[in-house]
């Protein structure tokens, strides 16, 4: 993005303006993160009425949430607590924050899920059975079906299911613009401000409050923080002597030329896919997911492989995207990709995200680990730790997204 570059560990930084404005030196959460998911969550306690100071080491949107295609997804959970809070979250995008919708692009586009054989539609069907048992939208498709939904998907397919549900937003404008939401409730904003150490009284020791964070730039005193740092959370919570085992799973995505309006209607994806997600494979993993885009761009992933905070452009990764978007739509064969762009995901080895305040830290909360789906969990996520830092019934159960769970299983497992 214009105005940024990334130092030796791979972390974002802002060369704009405002990281020497003074800090606030005392405030009632600390937000440690300026991605999708610590602006909901900074725009939600503010709006709950607590004095909230986010901080960030690089920009806005400068991690994950500036490297990602906006899913706002149901239709690739398994039953279980990940969708459970998918749709939570789905419902607090479109009724919390459905006034503001335009300022972030939400479009409710729908997904479409293709399977390529009798094998996968089986499989695909039994999954959407059991999705709609717990009251997710979903439409089966016969094959003969889809090109009144999709006229230049592959005439191959067998079949697909349809998940009304499914929309994306535009997850750098969503993060931008509930941060400038939550300063109008008088939340403060401080990129270039890397938190380097907690505020712990006496002498620190484990198990020690955290009351507060260290910077270069000043302390600032708060009952609560929130490690909201995406990718690099796992770091900041070893700075308070907890592990959580945060890691890095790079993505690319290709951007195409642009192309007549609805060249592709929906979110389109592999039936495979799903199983791309569940995958703890540290190997490149590759399933095709192709959107359209208001500019008339087409958004093609998506691929998942754990090297590290390496950006390098992978032509293994690169050939596989290309391959699987044809495969959907022959079409784009002719149509030549204008850029590619790599982000990392926050990768937690039982893909669920780490949600709640942590015994081991009394002070210190955690929202991370929200992998590929942060954007479309950060919304919940984000209500539901507001809900819990004020004292309030979470309208949804936190336990399966305790940080303590993976010390539970002796560490990272």
């Amino acid at each position: 993005m214009v105005g940024e570059t990334s130092d030796s560990r791979g972390r974002p930084f802002s060369t704009t303006p405002g990281a020497t404005e003074e800090l606030p030196s005392t405030a009632d959460l600390v937000v440690i993160g300026a991605g999708v998911v610590g602006a909901a969550a900074a725009w939600f306690a503010a709006l709950a009425g607590l004095r909230v100071v986010v901080v960030d080491w690089g920009a806005v949107a400068g991690g994950t949430s500036g490297a990602g295609e906006g899913n706002v997804l149901v239709s690739d959970k398994e039953p279980g607590p990940e969708l459970e809070l998918a749709q939570y979250s789905r419902q607090v995008w479109g009724e919390d924050l459905g006034a503001y919708g335009g300022l972030w692009e939400f479009e409710s586009k729908g997904g479409l899920v293709v399977a390529s054989t009798p094998t996968a539609l089986d499989a695909l069907r039994t999954l959407a059975e059991r999705q709609r048992a717990l009251g997710v939208e979903v439409q089966q498709v016969p094959g003969a079906e889809l090109h009144a939904l999709e006229p230049r998907l592959t005439r191959e397919a067998a079949g697909g299911a349809l998940y009304p549900q499914d929309a994306q937003v535009q997850p750098m404008l969503a993060a931008a613009h509930l941060l400038r939401l939550a300063r109008r409730r008088g939340a403060v904003v401080r990129t270039r401000t890397e938190v380097v150490g907690f505020l712990r009284p006496g002498d620190g020791h484990a198990g020690s409050p955290v009351t507060g964070v260290r910077t270069p730039h000043g302390t600032i005193s708060a009952p609560a923080v929130l490690n909201a740092a995406g990718t690099w959370a796992g770091a900041v919570a070893g700075l308070a002597g907890v592990e959580l085992p945060v890691l890095p799973r790079r993505g690319f995505v290709l951007v195409t030329e642009p192309l007549p309006p609805a060249t592709v209607r929906h979110k389109v994806y592999a039936a495979d896919y799903v199983d791309a997600v569940a995958s703890s494979d540290a190997e490149l993993q590759a399933s095709p997911v192709v959107e359209g885009t208001g500019g008339g761009t087409v958004l093609i992933g998506s691929t998942r492989e754990r090297v590290g905070f390496d950006r390098r452009p992978s032509p293994a990764a690169l050939r596989a995207l290309a391959r699987g978007a044809i495969g959907l739509f022959p079409v784009l064969a002719s149509v030549r990709a204008m850029r590619v762009y790599a982000g990392f995901r926050p990768y937690c080895p039982d893909h669920l995200p780490v949600i709640g305040p942590d015994p081991r830290a009394p002070g210190l909360w955690h929202a991370c680990g929200h992998e590929g789906a942060g954007i479309g969990l950060a919304a919940g996520t984000g209500k539901l730790i507001a809900q819990a830092l004020t004292g309030e019934a979470t309208e949804l159960d936190l336990a399966p997204f305790a940080p303590e769970r993976f010390a539970d299983e002796g560490g990272r497992g």
